[in-house]
């Protein structure tokens, strides 16, 4: 799992959930004048806890682990991110009938009867499950909830556009072997020849200027997670670009990008928008 992937909107329901298991164990009911009275927690009540906590961070935790992994995982051809949504939301709807009828039909008992107040753990649940539904439903609508919630590093110094980092695979600044895929030679070494290999008298003649409209290799980061697509046009993504991650562009055609990944999968990126170049 790639926590690159996650996005602001992944965190604000990752907060969320950790406020919802924080209120379940506070009073979900209160007396007036009862003060010494020990009061029962979300974990003392059943269709509280399985309608309400723990469906609210099912929800959450299937939200979070369909962003993190490279290809979201699906149940009966349905995503689980979208069955988060689902759980995120009915939990919201649960406790705001509890927040309306707190004790249930226990208030109905008997002839002037009254049930029990509100407590806080009941509104410190309604809020959470709140906060959770809104940020399931509006992440991916909403760009500043897009955003890396963790954002790509930044190389050791800025490159010209089309320039090699000198840098290993996946990140800027490391040892780059000259025989790497993609790789640029040092000046008066000739392409693919490795370090300390005699080089023949012709190569330490300058080298010609690359002509301008020439596509050379370079490194890049993409703000969000994107799909890469085979090269043959099919619409299966083969892989996904991570946030916080280099990938080496080694062909570019039209809009789109040829890209390799750190297992040497090549694949065309169809969305260049935003992207980093190192």
């Amino acid at each position: 799992m790639n926590i690159r992937s996650l996005t602001r909107g992944d965190g604000v329901v990752i907060g969320a959930a950790v406020l919802l298991l924080i209120a379940s164990f506070l009073d979900i009911y209160s007396y007036d004048g009862a003060a010494n009275l020990d009061m029962p927690n979300a974990w003392s009540s059943a269709p509280l806890l399985l309608g309400v906590v723990l469906t609210g961070i099912a929800g959450a935790a299937l939200i979070v682990l369909a962003r993190g992994l490279p290809q979201a995982p699906k149940v009966l051809g349905i995503d689980l991110g979208h069955i988060g949504v689902v759980f995120a939301v009915l939990s919201a709807w649960s406790a705001l009938a509890n927040i309306f009828d707190p004790a249930g039909g226990l208030n109905n008992v008997g002839e002037g009867s009254s049930g029990p107040d509100v407590g806080t753990g009941l509104i410190l649940i309604l809020i959470a499950t709140l906060v959770l539904a809104a940020a399931a439903i509006a992440t991916p609508l909403v760009p500043a909830l897009k955003a890396a919630l963790v954002g790509a590093p930044k190389p050791p110094s800025p490159q010209p556009y089309g320039g090699q980092p000198q840098g290993g695979y996946g990140y800027p600044g490391a040892q780059q072997p000259g025989a790497s895929f993609g790789g640029q030679p040092q000046q008066g070494q000739p392409f693919g020849a490795q370090p300390g290999q005699p080089q023949p008298q012709q190569a330490q003649a300058p080298q010609a200027q690359q002509p301008g409209g020439e596509f050379s290799p370079f490194w890049f980061a993409v703000p969000v997670a994107r799909p890469l697509f085979a090269e043959d046009g099919s619409p299966t993504p083969i892989a996904e670009l991570a946030p916080g991650t280099w990938y080496l562009a080694v062909e570019q055609r039209g809009p789109s990008l040829v890209a390799q990944t750190q297992d040497g999968r090549r694949g065309v990126l169809q969305d260049t928008s935003g992207i980093q170049r190192g």
